[in-house]
């Protein structure tokens, strides 16, 4: 007689398997698991699948697993496809939208497999469905914030190209421009030649407009900088920063709540923030950590100046010495082929004296990397209020420019306000000329070739002649927009009236 008792017994088995089975299933609330009958009509339905879809089992239970997909999906043939490729090949998965009882979308990772008997026949279909709105959407966004990125790169390059242009070209109108105003003294009873000379000045003021044109296109100065909350700004992108770092690497933020604000362009700042957070990643190829931090500067001593320090911090392979202080240099990557255009710490760089800040880089090998961009903040301190008078249009003018004709023009519209002018073509020759004769105010091109340029110039004259004014000019726009100093710069070209003006307002 047949072992009844050993068959009763695995009986149970196999009842008490599938029972703990269906609880462990039924009991999964993070992922949706059903099965379908082979036409898509669903047959069970579990509690993942009600909180993630939002419908009961007595609802479900016998419907066509189509009414997930939007109108256009079903419209499009794609849930009998996807039953299609699963009965061919056994699986199925994709992501795509999918709908809610409430009508609401909600983005999904789908995985149907397809259940056949021992002798092969399709019995149905097993489905898994994920709800990833979170994940797409900081995907999303972090796809977006790279095209920025790359496009920001695109403009940076364009900025450098653009800049150095625009430093020649403001020349050229500053000679024709220059010359204006002294062909005005000379011609101005002649009706006919004062025409010309009119249609010449707007040519170069439409010339000039064009220049700052096309240094906003380029990015060269901040498009749209507003006071911002730094904290705020960095959890707003803690997501996509996140992202860009992968599962490998952990990210924390430590951002206090009573940071100062700062006056900032948002993209630009959130760009500077990916470009720092992914150069950390690339450095750290067996994972690690990265740090984002924010802190006020507090200064000990009255002459310096606070900041708000915004730092990322890695734990990969740090830096050599020799390449550190290249790291900032357009286009310089050590990075391979493909890998990196050379412009992420670039656009840092620039984001940061565009901010009248600057950057700063701290690394060890083997220890890792630390950047930190250091901000004014918006609540400055209060003005130093030293009184300023107008000066009299007399006294000597030494006059640093090292174009031949843009100092001639130059020197053209001094002496017509009634200044002595001497003309010096570099830093060097000027700070030699100022120690054996006296002059009583510097005006200074900025972009000029040598050790020093213009800015440099200035502040060895504040070391040295703290009671000298100094009046720079530029016609090269990172100049002015990194610019945000304690000296006067006048852009190039300038009229007569706007050189009067800027003379005007330094002290004595």
């Amino acid at each position: 007689m047949p072992d009844t008792s050993k068959h009763d017994k695995n009986a149970k088995d196999l009842f008490d398997s599938e029972h703990r089975f269906r609880l462990l299933v039924e009991g999964v609330i993070d992922y949706a698991i059903y099965m379908m009958d082979p036409t898509g009509i669903i047959t069970n339905w579990n509690t993942g699948a009600e909180r993630i879809k939002g419908y009961r089992p007595d609802e479900i239970i016998g419907q066509h697993f189509s009414r997930f997909y939007t109108d256009a999906d079903r419209a499009a043939g794609r849930p009998a496809r996807a039953l299609q490729i699963a009965s061919d090949t056994g699986h199925y998965d994709e992501e795509g939208w999918r709908v809610r009882k409430n009508g609401s979308f909600f983005w999904a990772s789908v995985v149907i497999d397809a259940i056949r008997d021992d002798s092969g026949n399709l019995i149905g279909f097993a489905k898994i469905a994920r709800d990833i709105t979170e994940r797409h959407e900081a995907q999303q966004k972090l796809e977006r914030v790279q095209r920025q990125l790359a496009e920001s790169q695109k403009m940076d390059a364009l900025g450098q190209l653009t800049g150095g242009v625009a430093h020649d070209f403001n020349n050229l109108l500053m000679i024709v421009s220059g010359n204006i105003q002294t062909l005005k003294t000379i011609v101005e009873n002649d009706p006919r030649a004062m025409r010309a000379v009119h249609a010449i000045e707007t040519a170069t003021q439409r010339g000039a407009a064009l220049t700052r044109q096309l240094l906003t296109f380029s990015r060269r100065q901040s498009v749209n900088p507003l006071p911002t909350a730094v904290a705020d700004r960095i959890r707003s992108i803690a997501a996509v920063l996140e992202s860009g770092l992968g599962n490998t690497i952990a990210l924390h933020i430590d951002t206090p709540d009573d940071l100062w604000r700062v006056t900032i362009d948002a993209t630009e700042f959130e760009t500077a923030m990916l470009n720092l957070v992914i150069n950390a990643r690339d450095a750290m190829t067996n994972g690690g950590h990265v740090v984002v931090r924010a802190r006020n500067i507090v200064p000990t001593d009255e002459a310096e100046e606070r900041y708000i320090a915004i730092s990322v911090e890695d734990t990969g392979h740090g830096i050599p010495a020799d390449i550190l202080a290249r790291v900032f240099d357009p286009f310089f990557t050590t990075k391979s082929v493909g890998k990196g255009t050379g412009l992420g710490l670039s656009q840092v760089h620039g984001f940061a004296h565009q901010a009248g800040g600057h950057v700063g880089i701290d690394s060890e090998l083997g220890r890792g990397t630390v950047v930190t961009i250091y901000l004014p903040p918006t609540e400055t301190l209060d003005a130093k209020g030293n009184g300023q008078g107008h000066r009299d249009a007399s006294g000597t003018v030494l006059l640093v420019e090292d174009n031949p004709d843009v100092a001639n023009a130059s020197a053209g519209l001094l002496e017509q306000l009634g200044y002595r002018v001497r003309i010096s073509n570099n830093a060097e020759a000027a700070l030699l000329e100022i120690e054996r004769n006296s002059v009583d105010l510097v005006f200074s091109d900025i972009v000029m070739p040598g050790k020093m340029d213009g800015l440099g110039l200035a502040k060895a004259l504040r070391a040295t002649h703290p009671h000298l004014p100094v009046l720079l000019a530029s016609g090269y726009s990172e100049a002015l927009a990194g610019g945000q100093t304690d000296f006067h710069i006048l852009r190039k070209p300038y009229a007569i009236h706007e050189l009067s003006q800027a003379l005007a307002k330094l002290s004595y």
